[in-house]
């Protein structure tokens, strides 16, 4: 099954969208590096809708106690209930706990129109 959910101009580097993908609601997101990923629409916590939360970065410590760096901008997907984090970019997998992560889907861009898939 394949749908196509948008158009490649629709979403620039470090933004997502809501979409539908058979009877799932999803998050179409288009990460720093232009690639898109998409997953089910539901944060794995409290079932949040993950598309009103934020693509952004994730803070890493610095060598000065208390500094931190932001890193990973537009690759991180924020959960807007609970502030959750997953990596777009390692299979949505969550920053605080690899072995939990997000249901994913296949991503494909034909003539510039975006395509989901199982």
């Amino acid at each position: 099954m394949k749908e196509f959910v948008c158009h490649e101009e629709d979403l620039q580097p470090g933004q997502m969208m809501h979409a539908t993908f058979g009877k799932h609601d999803i998050v179409v997101c288009r990460a720093s590096d232009g690639h898109y990923y998409a997953f089910l629409d539901r944060c794995i916590h409290q079932g949040a809708p993950l598309s009103k939360g934020k693509l952004c970065g994730a803070p890493q410590p610095t060598d000065e106690v208390g500094d931190y760096d932001f890193q990973q901008e537009g690759d991180i997907l924020r959960c807007p209930w609970h502030g959750r984090e997953f990596d777009v970019k390692n299979n949505g997998c969550m920053l605080a706990d690899e072995r939990m992560k997000l249901r994913n889907f296949k991503v494909e861009v034909e003539n510039g129109e975006v395509a989901v898939t199982k």
